[in-house]
């Protein structure tokens, strides 16, 4: 006797692919995504974990989200260019960026330890330039040359990566450098989020184009 095929009812099959892919989100490509922030909600486009983010002014405005990290709900190629304008309104700079992670995680604690990697452009009282590997403090950090962040300039900040090779610039100047042997990818490892501790920051004009 033939078994007979298991339909699954629409409520179920749905939550069995929400657990395949995470969130159920699309992925960026062909085509570069992008998102000028012209709009007066952030909408289902972006996952907010818990800080103030707001657009206001046509820009993507963030102060004091304590590593609360607000994800956008589209999946990463493993070789991808990210560009963002910023600007720092505060005279500590920390200027924030994660790439690869998992979509959803945050700071539930004083201490966080990112699913990415973390781009930190004036950390630390504006000394540090520093791409992380997940632990934005632990030991295998890179640490780029010393180029601080001016308060009211604004930026245009660009990440890459090629292979295993991370690299960050702020304009044309390369703030850190990072050749992992192990790059983070996969499920769990594609998604883009902006994140703050307690900076004033205001970015626009998104752009992040697969290679």
């Amino acid at each position: 006797m033939r078994a007979r095929p298991v339909v699954l009812p629409a409520a179920v099959f749905a939550v069995l692919l929400s657990a395949c892919v995470p969130q159920g989100d699309p992925a960026v490509g062909p085509a570069p995504f992008t998102d000028n922030f012209d709009r007066h909600e952030l909408g289902e486009l972006w996952h907010n974990t818990g800080g103030p983010y707001e657009l206001r002014d046509g820009q993507l405005h963030i102060r004091g989200a304590h590593n609360k990290p607000l994800w956008l709900r589209r999946t990463l190629p493993h070789d991808v260019r990210l560009e963002v304008d910023v600007r720092s309104e505060s005279d500590a700079g920390d200027i924030k960026l994660e790439l690869f992670g998992d979509g959803e995680s945050m700071a539930t604690t004083t201490s966080y330890t990112a699913t990415s990697y973390v781009v930190i452009f004036g950390g630390w009282g504006n000394s540090l330039n520093v791409l992380a590997r997940m632990n934005e403090h632990a030991e295998d950090r890179v640490v780029g040359p010393r180029y601080p962040v001016v308060k009211g300039r604004t930026y245009r900040l660009k990440v890459e990566r090629r292979g295993s090779v991370i690299t960050a610039w702020a304009d044309d100047h390369q703030l850190a450098r990072m050749d992992d042997p192990e790059p983070l990818s996969g499920r769990g490892h594609d998604h883009f989020a902006f994140n703050n501790w307690e900076s004033d920051l205001w970015f626009d004009n998104l752009q992040i184009t697969p290679l």
